[in-house]
């Protein structure tokens, strides 16, 4: 029997395209309604919604920068009013990750990642759990990555934000955990998606050649691992961090 989350109402950020995109078809599949987020790129945002709708899935599509309060709540109350009272969180907006050394970076860039890993999790999860506490059910799901684990240099500015968003997410996993709200972590491997369409080839295979699995990780692995902590049977797992990245860091 497949994981059922039927009943509930998700709300995926970031999800016009690679991930975020896979994570709410899977969700939807699931049974759930389905908020399909994104910030600027229509064309992207308005066919991956048409996919959506012809896999016989149920959401709606908005746009809204998610590390802006004032639009977190516009686009809360707008679903509330389309689909009912969201009650799992899946923060995986992220902006473009550029790797080089500490020197070369600016606090500019450190702010956009703090704003992405940090703030915006914060203000969803602020505005959503009084909801969840009210139902007595809730699943904050933020998405990070294996770079905190794996300490990558020359990548400071993610790494040093994401190592933040895993500290929030621990913490607020016991604060809320009293309230059967649990908030958890997946930590992505490189998945070569869109965004990575013009990594350097040779960064690429350097990569594949540690993979334990022997194999590139897909959208599918990721989706497959927010589905299982967004259910029940995931019910009395919180504070926690599934590495999806086919053995990269075993810890």
């Amino acid at each position: 029997m497949g994981i059922s989350l039927n009943g509930h109402v998700a709300l995926v950020t970031g999800s016009s395209k690679g991930l975020g995109r896979q994570i709410a078809m899977c969700l939807g599949k699931a049974g759930a309604k389905v908020v399909m987020n994104y910030y600027n790129n229509t064309p992207a945002a308005e066919a991956a919604f048409a996919d959506f709708e012809a896999a016989e899935c149920k959401g709606i599509l908005i746009q809204a920068d998610v590390t802006d309060a004032s639009q977190i709540q516009q686009m809360v109350e707008l679903t509330e009013e389309k689909l009912g009272v969201i009650d799992i969180v899946v923060a995986n907006a992220t902006p473009l990750q550029p790797q080089k050394p500490i020197q070369d970076y600016d606090w500019d860039c450190y702010q956009l990642m703090i704003d992405f890993f940090i703030k915006s999790p914060f203000l969803m999860t602020r505005r959503g759990m009084s909801a969840m506490k009210a139902a007595g059910w809730g699943r904050i799901i933020n998405i990070t990555s294996e770079v905190f684990q794996r300490s990558i240099g020359n990548f400071s500015a993610y790494v040093s934000a994401k190592g933040g968003q895993i500290g929030f997410t621990r913490s607020m996993a016991t604060e809320l955990a009293p309230f059967n709200i649990t908030v958890k972590l997946v930590a992505p491997g490189w998945i070569p998606v869109e965004r990575h369409e013009n990594d350097p080839q040779e960064q690429k295979d350097g990569y594949r050649e540690l993979i334990p699995m022997d194999r590139w990780g897909v959208p599918d692995d990721i989706a497959g691992a927010v589905a299982y902590y967004a259910s029940e049977e995931a019910g009395f797992v919180t504070g926690q961090t599934i590495c999806v990245n086919g053995g990269m860091s075993p810890w």
